[in-house]
């Protein structure tokens, strides 16, 4: 299938200052796309385009105060599958992991696995049998315990208070599944995209980015969404790292405020 993918962001900054900003498809996925993706920023101005850490494609751009635009239109491949499923993926050993993935077994700004998380995980899900199973138990535990409520959203909720509170939006519900992953040293790496009302009945709330994970069991990473914690068509990635912090899609080095935010995507026609 193809899916049309986008937005229209909109920043106004009162003073001059840089924008780091994580808004193209993430690599993995650039093979798919149709053609070059839209991307354009509003006055138009040089992008310094770099690969973080994560191998995400990023941008730098030096503004002036006023008000800044972000846009882009694209249409990108899909299978138009559900993503897989393998209940026979088993639990790695640390010491058998790639080491690749030793990253994501740690602690991290959103992700506090050292904390009375860790003890929770292994006696909640300590039992169940194998990798992918014991991920999916941990799915089901975070979408029975958190309430979706946007208006109790907040930037800097850790793993640890979304327990607490009993609430949360898409970044909290997979910060917490992360965090219980790596309590138990199963490697969980945080996902932001695009994730429309594709195969499911389509949400009245206004379009928006979506958060889920990866985690590796067996031999490969496999995707999770302990938010809607069912297979879903169309998840196109545009950022990965250890947590939230590692996959904003803008960040500005003075005060800002957001004036426009509009995402697309939606299957469209042909093949």
């Amino acid at each position: 299938m193809l899916i049309q993918i986008g937005y229209d962001i909109a920043l106004r900054v009162p003073s001059s200052t840089a924008i780091l900003y994580a808004l193209r498809v993430h690599p993995s996925r650039e093979r798919d796309l149709v053609a070059p993706e839209d991307c354009r920023v509003e006055p138009d101005m040089p992008v310094k385009w770099y690969r973080d850490v994560f191998g995400n494609l990023c941008g730098r751009i030096a503004v002036e105060p006023g008000l800044v635009r972000f846009t882009n239109r694209a249409v990108i491949r899909d299978s138009g599958e559900l993503n897989e499923i393998n209940p026979d993926a088993p639990y790695v050993d640390v010491r058998d992991l790639p080491l690749n993935t030793l990253p994501f077994i740690q602690p991290s700004r959103y992700c506090d696995a050292d904390t009375e998380l860790l003890s929770l995980a292994w006696n909640q899900f300590g039992g169940v049998q194998g990798g992918w199973n014991r991920v999916q138990a941990i799915c089901n535990f975070v979408y029975g315990h958190l309430q979706f409520d946007y208006l109790r959203a907040r930037a800097n909720r850790t793993a640890l208070e979304s327990f607490r509170e009993g609430t949360g939006v898409c970044r909290d519900f997979t910060h917490l599944a992360i965090t219980l992953c790596r309590a138990m040293n199963i490697p969980a790496r945080y996902v932001t995209g695009y994730l429309g009302d594709i195969g499911v009945p389509q949400d009245p709330a206004p379009m928006d980015f979506s958060a889920w994970f990866e985690a590796w069991v067996g031999d490969r990473w496999y995707t999770f969404d302990p938010r809607h914690n069912t297979r879903r068509i169309g998840m196109i990635p545009m950022a990965k790292g250890k947590d939230a912090g590692d996959c904003a899609l803008t960040t500005v080095f003075s005060l800002h405020s957001l004036e426009n935010f509009q995402v697309i995507t939606h299957e469209v026609g042909g093949t």
